[in-house]
Parts: C-alpha cells; sequence; structure tokens
C-alpha cells in the first residue's frame, strides 16, 4: 500500500543526494544554455522530467544490488535490504517513474533529450548495475559516461540540440565520476572485497589505484579549464577552477605521496563540493559576462 512512509523509503532506495546533484548540473545547464531568455516550462518539466527518470535508475539499481548493499556496511540498511520495500513496490514505482518522466520530457520538451534521458537510464540502471559494475575493474570508467549528462540533457532540454560546451561540461563529470568513486573504493576497499565487486583497489591494489586517482585528477583539471580555452567563460570561472583544482590536487597528491589512504575519505567529499563549485563558477561567469556586456541586462 503506498503511504508517506512506504515513499520516503522509496527516496531513500533513490539516492536522493546523487539526483540531487545530478538536478544541480542539469539545472546549471539549462542556465547557460540560454540565461537570458529562460524558457520556465521547460526549465520546470524538462528537470521534473530528468529527476522522475534519474529516481527510477536508482531505484532499479538498489532493486539489482540488494545482495551487494546487504554485505557492505555503507548500504546495509537501505530500505529493500531491511525489508522496508518490497521488490515488487519498487518495480511499479521505478516504473511509473520512468514512463511519466520520459512521457514529460518526450511531450513538453524534446525528442532528444527524452531519448538521451532514457539511454542514460538503461546505461546506468541495466548496462552498468547488472555487468560492468561485477565484471570489470573500469567499471565506473566505463560506466560514469551515464552519470555524466545532466548538464548535457539540460543543455540539449533549452536549446535542442548538442553543442561545443555540452560536451565540455560532459566531459567534467566524465573525468571526475573516477577519483571520486575510487576514492570511496579506497575508503571501503574491504567491503567491495566482501561483496565480491571488482574495484580498482581490489583487483589492482592501494598503490594502483592512487596512481590513476592523480592521473584523473590532473585530466580532471585540464578538462575544467576548456569552458576559458574555448572561451565561453571569462578569468572570473579560470581563477575559481584553478583555486578548486588546486585544492583537489593538493589532497590527491598528499595522499599519494604518504603511501596511504587516510585522506580518501575527505578526497570523496571534497570531490562532491568541487563539483557543486565548479559548476556555480560557471554559471555566476556567464551571469556576470552578460552583466558586463548587456547595458540592458536589467
Amino acid at each position: 500500500m503506498f503511504n508517506f512512509k512506504t515513499y520516503k523509503a522509496y527516496l531513500d532506495s533513490s539516492k536522493p543526494k546523487v539526483v540531487a546533484l545530478m538536478i544541480f548540473t542539469s539545472f546549471i545547464g539549462m542556465l547557460l544554455a540560454d540565461p537570458l531568455r529562460l524558457n520556465f516550462q521547460i526549465l520546470i518539466l524538462g528537470n521534473l522530467g530528468i529527476a522522475l527518470m534519474s529516481l527510477s535508475a536508482g531505484s532499479i539499481n538498489q532493486l539489482l544490488d540488494q545482495k551487494i548493499d546487504s554485505i557492505m556496511q555503507r548500504t546495509k540498511s537501505r530500505p529493500l535490504v531491511l525489508g522496508i520495500l518490497s521488490t515488487k513496490n519498487v518495480i511499479i514505482y521505478a516504473s511509473l517513474m520512468s514512463i511519466s518522466g520520459f512521457f514529460i520530457l518526450y511531450f513538453y520538451v524534446n525528442a532528444l533529450t527524452a531519448w538521451l534521458t532514457f539511454g542514460s537510464l538503461i546505461g546506468y540502471a541495466f548496462i552498468y548495475t547488472l555487468y560492468l559494475k561485477r565484471n570489470t575493474p573500469q567499471n565506473i570508467v566505463i560506466g560514469g559516461a551515464a552519470g555524466a549528462t545532466p548538464p548535457l540533457l539540460g543543455w540539449t532540454a533549452m536549446t535542442g540540440q548538442i553543442d561545443l560546451i555540452a560536451v565540455i561540461l560532459f566531459l567534467i563529470i566524465f573525468t571526475w565520476t573516477p577519483p571520486h568513486f575510487w576514492a570511496l573504493a579506497l575508503y571501503r576497499k574491504e567491503e567491495y572485497f566482501a561483496a565480491k565487486i571488482p574495484m580498482l583497489p581490489v583487483t589492482h591494489g592501494e598503490q594502483y589505484t592512487r596512481v590513476h586517482i592523480t592521473l584523473y585528477t590532473l585530466m580532471l583539471t585540464i578538462v575544467s579549464f576548456l569552458p576559458f580555452i574555448i572561451q565561453f567563460s571569462s578569468h572570473f570561472y579560470l581563477v575559481g577552477a584553478l583555486a578548486l583544482n588546486l585544492i583537489f590536487i593538493y589532497y590527491v597528491l598528499k595522499m599519494q605521496l604518504s603511501k596511504n589512504n587516510y585522506l580518501a575519505s575527505k578526497i570523496f567529499n571534497y570531490s562532491i563540493i568541487y563539483l557543486s563549485a565548479l559548476f556555480g563558477f560557471l554559471i555566476a561567469d556567464r551571469y556576470l559576462i552578460l552583466l558586463v556586456n548587456t547595458k540592458n541586462f536589467f
């Protein structure tokens, strides 16, 4: 029976914090696309449709990962594992969310965004969860493509097309994902080992993982400068991105040089702050440029 308790548990099972970060980047993608002529119907309905399909993907992910979640300390209190929600309920809720989200995006936003969001759902909920996560230590690198689409989706929702800056926004999250999740994997290595998930620290060791976190963080730094390089953003964004990257690199190099994982949890938490702040600098920079260059801004 559907009630507040089961609905709250459903939201808990759908990773609301992850969804919130995804919708934030989708929202920024929409604002960056056309900051002066916002279509508020698309702004609201686009993010609603993306959120519903993201909730569905998160629910399917946990539906398929019940056995794994019951083993890992980080996930063993999830509602499906505890029996607060039944498999049947989650299937119904996930189906309703995905169908509703696709309907909203297809009929009230545009077909491109609807199909791209659907592809992201399939990529994360099934390809990543069922195959990549269980079979390859590169699961995060390959599967990260599905989780990197929100700003691209926000852009296509507003414009109906894929442009260079939208691809760059995608690449920022794509290169951010490995150091973000590998830091978590280092911190939770024993849990992944117990659950038989081939995360990089489990299959290749901690030092190998720390090296790859360092390499991907340096790659992320370069990618994060692309909006300035293609002259989409100004020096304001460049300074903000530089500061955020220096902090990120400092934590990562400190962990690498010390040859231990005591900073892994801090890197994981900072990476979330980093991504939110980086996109915050992007949109703030965009409006500052308009404020300077457009006499009729107000």
